[in-house]
């Protein structure tokens, strides 16, 4: 029998007959519902959920349950791979009577994984918008919306309102709702609706002021000597990303963009950070191809090339970079866990 994490990388993410809660429910039922046994924070949005879970398990002191991962599974339930490979374990048997969806069986392993752990207190981030995700089993006393931009919309919906009232429909009757402004309150009319962000969302959770704590995540905003790993694969995502990026305009530029992403988009503010793209491609399948990324590219960027492995696109970029020079590794959260499971020598390049 393959380890749980080989069996659970053979397994399809999504449902083949169609999005719903059914057997998500009934394999927490199976489970003993661990759910119940936690007090949540749900976090949907389009940017920036991951990190912004994190930061609130660490000021409410629990666990963070995130999507997806850059530098192994266990990075999704904020513990190491021998841990992950016994919350797995947990579920697997009643997982595989079900035919549980990976995603599922990661849901509900980390439910089941805190409950067992002694955990109280969780946040929860949303994988795929809200309404039918399968994390959408919860009863979150507070709902946190980072952000709402046009993603996945094929299942979500063509418009940001339309995108927003998916995400917003995991919000309880009775459940604080954090949002970012007021532009979706009307979503949430039986909600008590406050605006601000992820420490608005750890007040409401404790009843009290707090700082919020500092969490980082892999591929999120990672600052790696003179480089910087950032996911961002939409367009507004790179705009949040060169907001903060140090000294924006010198940089040599890795990307891979998934082809049904806004490649034109994400390029057309990529090439605010530097005037040199050297266009690669994940392993995803949804990737696309490095020639014709760099054939989008070209116009937008003073030199394009196109290097189709990520890790010799990562050295070529230093190569050109020169000693002192930055590059910015992006377009995908794919990418940039490529990048981490490489073994070579050379992955640790980093000046």
């Amino acid at each position: 029998m393959p380890s749980a994490t080989r069996w659970l990388e053979s397994l399809s993410p999504w449902p083949t007959d169609g999005f719903g809660l059914e057997r998500m429910r009934e394999l927490l039922a199976r489970l003993g519902n661990p759910e119940r046994e936690l007090d949540m924070i749900h976090v949907v949005g389009t940017k920036g959920k991951s990190t912004a879970t994190r930061r609130l398990a660490a000021t409410i002191g629990g666990r963070a349950y995130t999507s997806p991962h850059v530098s192994g599974w266990h990075e999704r339930l904020q513990t190491d791979p021998g841990g992950f490979e016994q919350a797995i374990e947990r579920v697997r048997p009643a997982a595989e009577e079900l035919g549980a969806t990976q995603f599922e069986i990661l849901t509900a392993a980390a439910f089941a994984d805190f409950a067992a752990s002694g955990v109280k207190a969780a946040a929860i981030e949303a994988g795929l918008g809200g309404r039918l995700d399968a994390t959408n089993v919860i009863d979150a006393r507070v709902v946190l919306l980072t952000n709402v931009g046009l993603e996945h919309t094929e299942v979500l919906g063509d418009t940001r309102e339309e995108i927003a009232r998916e995400k917003l429909a995991v919000a309880a009757p009775g459940a604080v709702v954090v949002l970012p402004d007021g532009e979706f309150a009307h979503l949430v009319p039986e909600n008590d609706v406050r605006i601000g962000g992820a420490r608005e969302a750890a007040a409401a959770f404790l009843g009290r002021d707090v700082e919020l704590a500092e969490a980082s995540l892999p591929g999120r905003f990672e600052m790696r000597g003179r480089e910087v790993w950032d996911g961002a694969h939409t367009p507004e995502a790179v705009d949040w990303l060169l907001e903060r990026l140090p000294g924006p305009g010198g940089y040599v530029v890795v990307a891979s963009i998934l082809r049904d992403k806004d490649v034109t988009g994400i390029l057309e503010r990529l090439a605010r950070a530097g005037t040199t793209l050297i266009a690669t491609e994940s392993s995803n399948d949804r990737a696309l191809p490095a020639a014709d990324l760099a054939e989008v590219a070209a116009g937008r960027f003073e030199r394009v090339e196109s290097v189709p492995e990520p890790d010799a696109a990562r050295l070529r970029a230093l190569e050109l970079a020169g000693q002192e020079g930055r590059i910015l590794v992006t377009g995908s959260l794919y990418l940039l866990a490529d990048l981490y499971r490489l073994d070579s020598p050379a992955f640790g390049v980093t000046d």
